[in-house]
């Protein structure tokens, strides 16, 4: 229901390092309406134009930090991501995006928060891999965004 607004429209731009470009970010919401605590956010599934971005290419912005990666989030046992709150994931790509139009194709991976399952334990030791069914949380399919380069500061 939710996955549709995953990500703001207008925020897609590139990231600068020392005046060069060395990747993209775009800001997401959350789509499990209770927020969640940042141990239990997994990554994403991130595929811009026919490219998949895995896990260890993405960082994560949120509660005014500076991006982190999801090794360090998933320590982060008592800092929440509220509902309401945008967040940027930050993606590693040499030379950033050409300017234009992208296809970016989404799946959050929010491990669940109700209760125990026999695989939460494994979960926590060896997470599952983003957008191949497990873990997805309240996020079932993969979605699918057209955003525009936006100009960023370098």
């Amino acid at each position: 229901m939710f996955d549709n607004f995953l990500i703001r429209k207008d925020s897609l731009e590139n990231t600068y390092e020392d005046g060069k470009a060395t990747g993209f970010k775009f800001a997401v919401r959350i789509a499990d309406y209770r927020g969640c605590f940042l141990s239990l956010h997994n990554g994403y599934y991130i595929e811009c134009d026919g490219v998949e971005y895995p896990r260890e290419l993405q960082n994560f912005e949120i509660n005014g930090k500076p991006p982190r990666d999801f090794e360090e989030i998933k320590t982060c046992v008592w800092e929440h991501w509220n509902f309401d709150d945008e967040a940027y994931v930050h993606v590693k790509k040499e030379g950033g995006l050409a300017p234009g139009k992208h296809v970016i194709r989404l799946q959050q991976s929010v491990l669940s928060q109700y209760g125990y399952m026999p695989w939460d334990e494994e979960w926590v030791k060896n997470p599952p891999v983003p957008g191949h069914g497990a873990g997805a949380g309240k996020t079932t399919n993969i979605c699918e965004f057209e955003l525009m380069l936006q100009e960023g500061e370098e």
